[in-house]
């Protein structure tokens, strides 16, 4: 499904961005080709300004300037002096030549009330664009100039060829041709890369939601199982019996209930509507109160449970109090699950200026550092953890979830002498209020 959305974001981002482009240099060129056309039109008509003034002071005009004037080829030259033609040397020239001044001259006739009559001992003249085929786009520029002398009336025809021009447009356009196509090729390579970056934590968060779904019902069905299992056997068990089978289903729905509403938990951290109510509440008193609760339970386990506070007093701090107890009963519970009996737990706390921690830390077996990394995924257990009954995996990744809430951090490290330590911080007033949008994420590991 990703490779065929990759493909078309590939193509959408690339071809909006190759039509921009095209659109652009298309408009640049049409720009570019008018403004060259403009200007050597330009040229010629102060050609011819500067050529004619020269020929208006000449009484004579013989063979030998003509041959000057239309040698080095830019010219071709074709005077009708009283309606006939001047012939000279360069007249028996080609057929594309002969084709031109063929053409000139009906332009000439077909517009000759448009071109000016001139005075006497003037000249005048009219330039022109024009194409030789009759058809197509202009080829030529023209110039008609009309002089009346003592001799009669002298028409002289001047073209230029635009083939000059013209070559310099195709290689023009031969330039923006290949700089597009260069351009679209690494606009495609680009947007294949950019488009498959973007996606990648899309791919992750699709692979994560699978793994999720996945876990979720595994989890689900194994208490199902065991209550579908437990009420079949009722049908046919003693009213003895029956209790014990009463007793497992009760226990199975409890641990799916819990399950369930830990699910739903992630589900609203997931679509940020985590709920929280914040309020001012005293750190120590947070702890003891936590300690206070667990005590009776680590004594019944077979725990040494011990409470350390700070010698000063401490400032109050902003936070959800149910929350963070949530928190360290996680903690605690994975203690009671993972340790053995006999082991020292404790629960500490420290403030400092701008962070208070909470901690508990045991004396148990430790956690491995290659497992550190995935301790706060959803669903990830140990080996030694999948043996324990009514552990999800799902307990530090709810923890995780309640610190990123309260933009506060999570940590785990190893206990000096052994036994693994569990680290929360939540932001303390001293802080401020413009750290409230810091967020951090727990680092895993020591």
């Amino acid at each position: 499904m990703f490779r065929q959305v990759h493909r078309r974001l590939t193509l959408l981002c690339a071809g909006i961005t190759i039509l921009v482009l095209i659109f652009m240099a298309c408009s640049y060129l049409y720009i570019s080709e008018k403004n060259l056309k403009e200007n050597s039109f330009a040229s010629f008509r102060n050609d011819m300004n500067t050529l004619l003034s020269n020929l208006e002071n000449q009484t004579v005009i013989t063979h030998e300037w003509l041959s000057k004037l239309e040698g080095g080829g830019k010219y071709i030259i074709s005077i009708h002096d009283n309606d006939k033609d001047f012939l000279w040397g360069q007249q028996d020239g080609g057929g594309s030549r002969k084709a031109a001044l063929e053409a000139g001259w009906a332009y000439y006739q077909e517009n000759a009330e448009t071109f000016p009559m001139p005075l006497a001992f003037t000249i005048t003249h009219q330039e022109f664009r024009f194409s030789s085929a009759g058809q197509g786009q202009d080829d030529y520029f023209g110039c008609i100039a009309l002089s009346s002398r003592n001799t009669g009336k002298l028409t002289i025809l001047i073209l230029e060829s635009l083939a000059p021009l013209q070559e310099q447009i195709k290689a023009q356009r031969h330039t923006f041709f290949m700089l597009v196509a260069f351009s679209s090729l690494v606009l495609i390579l680009f947007a294949y890369f950019f488009t498959g970056r973007l996606l990648i934590p899309l791919q992750k968060s699709r692979d994560s939601q699978i793994q999720f779904v996945a876990a979720a019902s595994h989890e689900l069905r194994t208490p199902l199982s065991v209550i579908l299992s437990a009420a079949s056997a009722c049908q046919k068990a003693s009213p003895a019996e029956q209790e014990s089978f009463f007793h497992t289903i009760e226990n199975e729905g409890a641990a799916m209930s819990r399950l369930i509403s830990d699910l739903l938990m992630l589900a609203g951290a997931d679509s940020h509507s985590f709920p929280l109510r914040p309020e001012e509440c005293e750190p120590d008193t947070l702890l003891l109160n936590t300690f206070e609760a667990f005590e009776p339970l680590a004594h019944e386990k077979g725990f040494r449970l011990s409470v350390r506070l700070p010698e000063e007093k401490t400032a109050p701090i902003r936070c959800d109090s149910e929350r963070i107890r949530q928190v360290l009963s996680i903690f605690l519970h994975n203690a009671f699950s993972f340790c053995p009996k006999g082991s020292s737990i404790t629960l500490s706390m420290k403030q400092q200026e701008k962070l208070t921690s909470f901690c508990v830390m045991d004396n148990g077996p430790g956690i491995p550092d290659e497992e550190k990394p995935h301790l706060f995924d959803r669903f990830y257990r140990s080996d030694t953890s999948r043996q324990s009954a009514g552990h999800f995996g799902l307990g530090l990744s709810i923890a995780k979830e309640i610190m990123d809430a309260h933009h506060g951090g999570i940590f785990v490290s190893d206990t000096p002498g052994g036994g693994t330590t569990f680290t929360i911080t939540v932001k303390s007033p001293a802080a401020g209020n413009g750290a409230s949008n810091l967020k951090r994420h727990g680092r895993r590991g020591s």
